[in-house]
C-alpha cells in the first residue's frame, strides 16, 4: 500500500514539472499530447459558373493531419488534403463544366468554445464528451482544371477545352475558416464533423476565367464537408 502511495505521489509530482505552462489565472496545464487526425467527406466549388450544390459534381474529399494543444483552448494544426471539385454552368444557354483535381496542404489555429478540464495539473477531471470549435488558418492548394461544353459529369470519353494556361497544374494561396464539433467516444478517440470555406488567390480554380471574358470582380473559393476522427498519441 505505501509503494502505491509513493508511486501516485511520484507520477503527480513528475506531471507537476512538467506543467511549465500556465493561463492567465496562473493555473498550470499540459501542452500536447500529438493527436492524429483523419477525414473523409465532399467539397463544393463556389465561382464564375455559380454556387448551387445542385450545380455541383460532388468528388471525395479527404485529409490526413495533425493537431497539438497550445494553450487550454488553442490548438496548431497541419493538414494535407485531396479533393475533387466540379460544376456545371449557372447559366444553361452557356453550357460550360468543369472538372479538378485538387491537393492542398494548410496550417490551422483552432479554438476550442467549451473549457476542457483534464488539461490542467492536478486535475481528475475528463476531457469533456462533446467539444465546439472555429477555427482558420492558410496554405498552398495545387489544382489542374479542365473545362469542357456539357451539363454532365466529364467521363472518360468527355472532350475537353484548351486550357486557358499553360502551367497547370498551378499554384494558388488558401485562407480557410471553419467550424466543427467532437464526440468523444472513447479515452483518445474523437469523432466529429467539420465544415471549412477557403478563400483563394485564383480565378482559374474551374480554367473558365478567360472564356466568360476574364478579370470577374472575385477569385474563385471552395468548402468542404468532412466526417473527422481524432486520434491521442499519448
Amino acid at each position: 500500500m505505501a509503494a502505491g502511495l509513493f508511486s501516485s505521489q511520484t507520477a503527480q509530482a513528475q506531471h507537476q514539472r512538467q506543467a511549465r505552462y500556465y493561463n492567465h489565472q496562473g493555473r498550470p496545464y499540459f501542452r500536447g499530447p500529438l493527436h492524429v487526425t483523419l477525414g473523409g467527406g465532399t467539397g463544393l466549388y463556389n465561382g464564375d459558373l455559380g454556387n448551387s450544390p445542385g450545380d455541383n459534381f460532388l468528388g471525395p474529399a479527404l485529409s490526413a493531419g495533425v493537431l497539438y494543444r497550445l494553450t487550454p483552448h488553442l490548438h496548431l494544426g497541419s493538414e494535407f488534403s485531396y479533393l475533387k471539385l466540379g460544376a456545371r454552368d449557372k447559366a444553361k444557354e452557356r453550357g460550360l463544366a468543369f472538372t479538378s483535381t485538387n491537393g492542398l496542404g494548410t496550417v490551422l489555429l483552432r479554438f476550442d468554445l467549451l473549457p476542457d478540464e483534464s488539461v490542467f495539473a492536478a486535475s481528475m477531471a475528463e476531457a469533456p464528451i462533446f467539444q465546439l470549435y472555429v477555427q482558420g488558418g492558410a496554405g498552398l492548394l495545387l489544382y489542374d482544371p479542365k473545362s469542357y461544353v456539357g451539363t454532365e459529369r466529364a467521363t472518360g470519353g468527355t472532350s475537353f477545352l484548351a486550357p486557358e494556361r499553360n502551367d497547370y497544374p498551378a499554384l494558388a494561396g488558401v485562407a480557410p475558416v471553419g467550424a466543427g464539433f467532437t464526440v468523444r467516444l472513447i479515452d483518445k478517440l474523437r469523432v466529429g464533423l467539420e465544415g471549412n470555406y477557403y478563400f483563394t488567390t485564383t480565378d482559374h480554380l474551374d480554367d473558365i476565367n478567360l472564356r466568360l471574358g476574364g478579370a470577374s470582380a472575385n477569385n474563385d473559393g471552395f468548402g468542404t464537408v468532412m466526417l473527422k476522427l481524432d486520434y491521442s498519441l499519448e
